[in-house]
């Protein structure tokens, strides 16, 4: 019984920080609060389950990330319910890399003329911010907030997403470009570039 408090106590204090974080991605993915919210706790009880097989010292938020895209996905199949939009193109390239995943797959249970960086995305989400990201193809939106959002490494992107770091790099890069395309009048109103650009 101890343990298993001492358990609960380590993962609430290192897991339970990202809870705001993982509820904005899993909106984006769904774009319903309940969904979003049933999204969430299936990844904190998923995340809780195999907390065991977290290596301590590693990136919990990445770790944490990359269940809740792995528990959407398979919602997903389950239920191929999303809007047609809604795809991964490598959707069918999940590998297992934690025991969750090998017992799911079982079955049983901004641009550069930008005067601002895109990471300051976070302090900026009005409704036409948030339009123009949920807007964008989704393997493009997931990485914007993985990486500008969140701010985790491509590395870690790299493994939430399961493709390769230049992939990642390329989705940021043609991301950014639609972003910087659909926002260029909002920037121009709030001062973020200057007139004569």
């Amino acid at each position: 019984m101890r343990e298993e408090n001492t358990r609960r106590k380590e993962f609430e204090e290192i897991a339970m920080a990202h809870l705001d974080s993982l509820y904005n991605m899993a909106l984006r993915f769904v774009f319903n609060k309940e969904e979003a919210e049933d999204l969430v706790q299936e990844t904190y009880l998923k995340a809780y389950r195999f907390f065991d097989t977290f290596q301590k010292g590693t990136n919990i938020k990445a770790w944490l990330f990359k269940i809740l895209r792995n528990t959407f996905i398979n919602k997903y199949r389950k239920t191929a319910s999303m809007p047609n939009e809604v795809f991964f193109e490598d959707i069918e390239s999940v590998n297992a890399h934690t025991p969750y995943e090998q017992e799911n797959k079982s079955g049983e249970y901004a641009a550069d003329t930008l005067e601002t960086k895109y990471n300051d995305l976070g302090n900026l989400l009005d409704d036409d911010v948030k339009r123009a990201l949920d807007n964008l193809p989704i393997e493009y939106r997931e990485a914007i907030l993985l990486s500008d959002v969140e701010e985790l490494s491509y590395k870690d992107v790299s493994e939430i997403t399961n493709v390769p770091i230049g992939t990642v790099k390329s989705r940021l890069n043609r991301g950014r470009k639609l972003l910087h395309k659909s926002l260029w009048e909002y920037a121009k109103d709030r001062g973020f570039i200057k007139r004569g650009k």
